[in-house]
């Protein structure tokens, strides 16, 4: 019954209430993250603003104001690999296929920077995912995987962020796993990271062993998640706790 509920929702049959982990945050993290002055993701959006310019990509681009509703569309499908592609991932491509240069490495200052400073320019648009039949087959995964029990302690994804959403693990409560504000900077981080990087932190606490970064299986699962929170709002750079 979830699963025919989650396919009607995806197809805008019926609408369910969902939340961003937002709200679970504290006053003071709330106000960090509405604050530009405030949220330290944006010291990586100024970074990226100066990568934009020297390597290159404002030649091709223009301005980067360009991007916006951009990364809402993304993961997309690329017909270079014949499956879906993530931001950073398109990012890396555009270096080495059209820059001829060498990728910044994944999870790198200045990877996560170009990626905070296009999503910022999608802030407070709806997540829109591509409709692409292509993807399908990865959507598929991405859910397999996003329910598949692992690690030691057998759990998955949907038994904390589905069956428990709301709940508290330890002092911790648990969110819905929206993925509406990556790249983001986590203060238990004291700096930015993407959803791969916490998709590996839940992993190892469940006592799994985490794919490496780039991993087919990390972007079909923000592939299915993103189709999960379509309609929400991105919130680039997030802050979390």
């Amino acid at each position: 019954m979830r699963r025919l509920l989650l396919a009607l929702l995806l197809a805008g049959v019926v609408a369910e209430a969902r939340e961003s982990g937002f709200v679970l945050m504290s006053p003071e993290t709330q106000a960090m993250q509405r604050d530009d002055t405030a949220n330290p993701g944006m010291l990586w959006v100024e970074e990226g603003r100066a990568l934009w310019d020297s390597t290159g990509c404002a030649s091709c681009h223009g301005d980067v104001a360009g991007m916006r509703g951009v990364a809402a569309r993304y993961p997309a499908f690329d017909a270079a690999s014949g499956g879906p592609i993530d931001l950073a991932g398109r990012i890396a491509q555009c270096q080495e296929a059209r820059q001829g240069r060498t990728p910044f490495p994944r999870e790198s200052e200045e990877a996560l920077a170009l990626s905070a400073l296009i999503g910022l320019q999608s802030r407070g648009m709806p997540i829109s995912p591509s409709e692409d039949p292509r993807l399908a087959p990865a959507l598929a995964r991405g859910e397999a995987l996003y329910r598949q029990r692992r690690g030691q302690l057998d759990l998955s994804c949907a038994q904390c962020h589905d069956a428990n959403a709301g709940r508290h693990l330890g002092s911790s409560p648990i969110p819905e796993a929206h993925p509406t504000g990556y790249p983001l900077y986590r203060l238990e981080w004291q700096g930015m990271g993407s959803l791969q990087r916490r998709l590996r932190n839940c992993m190892a606490g469940v006592r799994s062993e985490p794919y490496a970064y780039g991993a087919a299986e990390y972007v079909e699962i923000e592939l299915f998640l993103m189709r999960r929170a379509a309609g929400m709002p991105l919130e680039t750079p997030a802050v979390r706790p």
